[in-house]
């Protein structure tokens, strides 16, 4: 998901940082909006090291006429969070007062908006803040009130900000109970699979995984349980709500998929398998006694028409085609036979798609039509099949 976090002027500025990394660490994109003064508690160079992203704080980026769209950012976003939240800003929220890039931007927001405020015990008791948060209340926004403790005038009262790994769980369980597919479960398959020749040697392909665990980690951003099947990658998750079986060769992803699959819901093959292995491994390595090494191969078990042989009403199907010619109508040739829902092309000739790149460029066939999509990165792209999927799933 895309977060913006708002954070302006208080002590508790700090808290931000392992905030916006209890966030990226499930996965969601950060986009950080500070206030004039936040700027004073926290730099800007700290937030966008742990972003990725350069921070936002004032309307004009230089003096070109270029700005920034607190438009843009409302239509980005799946969740507004702003912490620490001053009695200054609450105030601003409440009555519409638009004198910086944060309130503009609240003001923007379509996605749900989160407060965690923080202030001292007076401030947070005043019934002026109250009356504020209150009709924050009534308009959506969800309080996450601040906790009891020592405050920056070492009074003791309630007014600390609540802890960063607290108010990332609230959000969080917030966005994923209002998915479709909470209560799912979802298989995927990812990476590609090593057919032994010998203990050293192996046929395999180049793909990285980066778009099954793009895939897998968008289902569990929405809700899904998801059972992710991994062939032998770099990749990692730590993303709530996936479980990863790995797994080496096409026989054993076989075995998995055909075990998990009668209780998904869905199942995305997304996974590189091979078509052939050897038809024989050898217990020992294989020594170069010549200049010729022939090496008889056998096709491997079709998973994808596997699935679909067994796939029973109400589930729903997703396969992948990389093609290097006549590629429209091969994917639609292999949609019919392996009784895909759907299937999502990419083709070696489009430069940045494909394996082992951060990026790819896909179009989603139907049965019905064929859904063109530009150069997205990889996360980007698992959100326009995962939509597409969605949009399948809810017309049952």
């Amino acid at each position: 998901m895309n977060i913006v976090l708002g954070i302006t002027g208080s002590i508790a500025a700090y808290k931000a940082c392992t905030l916006i990394r209890q966030f990226v660490k499930q996965g969601h994109e950060v986009q950080v909006v500070i206030t004039p003064a936040g700027k004073e508690f926290i730099t800007p160079v700290t937030l966008s090291a742990l972003t990725s992203k350069p921070v936002i704080s004032d309307f004009f980026a230089q003096r070109d006429g270029t700005w920034h769209s607190h438009v843009s950012l409302g239509l980005w976003a799946d969740a507004m969070v702003i912490a620490p939240a001053t009695a200054s800003t609450i105030g601003k929220m409440a009555h519409g007062i638009a004198d910086n890039m944060l309130i503009t931007t609240y003001l923007s927001m379509k996605a749900p908006v989160f407060i965690a405020p923080a202030m001292d015990l007076d401030m947070w008791a005043h019934a002026s803040t109250q009356d504020n948060l209150a009709l924050l209340r009534q308009r959506g926004v969800t309080v996450i009130e601040p906790a009891a403790g020592e405050l920056a005038s070492h009074l003791i009262g309630k007014g600390r900000m609540e802890e960063p790994e607290r108010i990332a769980e609230v959000v969080l369980a917030a966005l994923n109970a209002q998915s479709s597919l909470r209560g799912r479960r979802v298989l995927i398959t990812a990476g590609p699979t090593y057919e032994r020749i010998d203990p050293v040697r192996f046929i395999g392909n180049y793909s990285s995984g980066k778009m099954g665990y793009a895939l897998a980690e968008e289902c569990a951003r929405r809700g899904a349980d998801v059972q992710l099947i991994s062939g032998p990658v770099s990749c990692t998750t730590a993303v709530a709500g996936i479980t990863v079986t790995p797994v080496e060769s096409a026989q054993q992803m076989w075995e998995a998929s055909s075990s998990l699959f009668p209780t998904a819901d869905a199942a995305i093959l997304c996974a590189a398998v091979a078509d052939f292995t050897p038809d024989s491994v050898a217990e020992t390595k294989i020594k170069r006694e010549g200049d010729d090494l022939v090496l008889r191969l056998k096709p491997t078990r079709d998973i994808a028409a596997g699935l679909g042989q067994m796939k029973r009403d109400g589930q729903r199907l997703v396969g992948f085609a990389l093609e290097t010619n006549d590629e429209e109508a091969h994917a639609r040739e292999k949609l019919a036979r392996k009784n895909f829902d759907f299937i999502v092309l990419n083709s070696l000739n489009d430069e940045g798609a494909g394996f082992r790149h951060d990026t790819n460029k896909v179009t989603i066939i139907t049965r019905d039509e064929a859904i063109p999509y530009p150069l997205k990165s990889k996360r980007e792209v698992a959100r326009d099949i995962i939509d597409q999927l969605e949009k399948m799933m809810n017309n049952e």
